[in-house]
């Protein structure tokens, strides 16, 4: 694909923070998820991270990021944050929370501060690939950098 990556406020934190990564550009299918990033990047789904945009009982937003090939145990998540139930936000919720569309959310420069978790094992990988801040769009970096530039929680929510 030719065409230019975006400039994301995901991006933006990302330079500012000095942080090397590399640009990854495919064509969006809906409801495709990371199946179809990974297929047209030909990279491992497992290192396919998605941003989920959840919230507690009370309605408070949090981030939870997962491998793309694995689900999140969302009574896991929230009896290891202390919460009494965790479920995902609606789509409308959760582009409010975020500042970006589903499917183009990133954990990097959200409209909104909100936790973030991230599956521990997620830091075991040499690379990961997570959303740039547009559909069709993905970043590669080393997952440490992403947990120095971002205040994230490790957890142990995996489903395979």
């Amino acid at each position: 694909m030719s065409a230019k990556a975006p400039s994301t406020n995901a991006t933006r934190l990302l330079r500012q923070a000095g942080v090397t990564y590399t640009e990854h550009l495919y064509r969006y299918e809906d409801h495709g998820g990371t199946a179809v990033s990974a297929r047209e990047l030909g990279v491992d789904e497992h290192a396919v991270i998605k941003t989920l945009v959840m919230e507690d009982e009370k309605g408070v937003p949090l981030i939870i990021l997962m491998h793309g090939d694995r689900e999140v145990s969302t009574k896991e998540l929230a009896r290891q944050i202390g919460a009494k139930s965790v479920q995902p936000c609606k789509p409308e919720a959760a582009n409010r929370h975020s500042g970006y569309l589903v499917g183009g959310t990133s954990p990097l420069g959200t409209k909104k501060v909100m936790p973030i978790h991230a599956e521990a094992s997620i830091f075991e990988l040499p690379r990961i690939y997570l959303n740039g801040g547009s559909r069709g769009f993905l970043v590669g970096l080393d997952p440490k950098d992403l947990e120095r530039v971002l205040k994230i929680v490790r957890v142990y929510v995996a489903i395979p």
